[in-house]
């Protein structure tokens, strides 16, 4: 398989992470954001929505959008599991991280913040106010959200989570590790999300995770 991504693009760091997890071999092909590459006609026409990341599988399909690349691998290699086993729990694991792919991400990508400064003319401390805020009242939401999954957990005589739900990262964790590294880049105060950080911690561990943050990427460069 081949990855297009961007090293700082938390849509592709998510991606790279799954791969680690499932241990699936793939070649690394950059796409520079900051220097618009990804809106040359050879990728845009190949990718269609001219962003990052797209997956070409090893039949030659052409896969966007981090969250069906994510689900794709899920069924491709259902080992080691992204999702568990049980619908509830499934569906609470998409969730949460849709909660960091849907709600956080989307308002703090870069074309939003291009827009932000470029055509409505906000200044730099603008723009930051801008992302500190929808970034930490995103995590304080997904705060909550562990919380009530840890009573839940509790309630059904189940262990407390290591991760973002159980004892082994699921889709969750893949979404929450680049957010809270963007976070971390752009100064967002991340004080008083304990359960939030634990996971964040308890991934960063792992090889997987590890090997998959942005100063390990072969275009790791301004």
């Amino acid at each position: 398989m081949k990855l297009y991504n961007y090293f700082r693009s938390s849509a592709s760091f998510r991606v790279r992470i799954a791969l680690n997890i499932k241990g699936l071999p793939y070649e690394y092909l950059p796409v520079h954001l900051l220097r618009g590459e990804h809106r040359d006609p050879a990728y845009a026409n190949l990718v269609g929505d001219a962003l990052v990341p797209a997956l070409v599988t090893d039949e030659g399909a052409v896969l966007p959008q981090s969250m069906a690349i994510m689900e794709y691998l899920e069924e491709l290699q259902p080992t080691p599991a992204l999702l568990p086993t049980t619908p509830l729990a499934r569906a609470r694991v998409r969730a949460l991280a849709q909660m960091v792919a849907c709600e956080i991400h989307p308002l703090n990508n870069p074309r939003v913040l291009k827009y932000l400064t470029g055509t409505l003319h906000a200044d730099e401390d603008a723009k930051n106010a801008w992302y500190h805020h929808w970034v930490r009242q995103g995590l304080e939401a997904f705060e909550r959200q562990l919380a009530l999954l840890a009573a839940e957990r509790q309630a059904q005589g189940l262990a407390p989570s290591v991760y973002c739900w159980g004892d082994t990262p699921t889709l969750a964790d893949c979404c929450l590790v680049p957010q809270i590294f963007n976070g971390k880049r752009f100064g967002v105060n991340l004080d008083g999300l304990p359960l939030t950080m634990a996971a964040f911690d308890a991934c960063m561990a792992l090889p997987a995770f590890a090997q998959a943050q942005p100063s390990a990427c072969p275009d790791n460069a301004p």
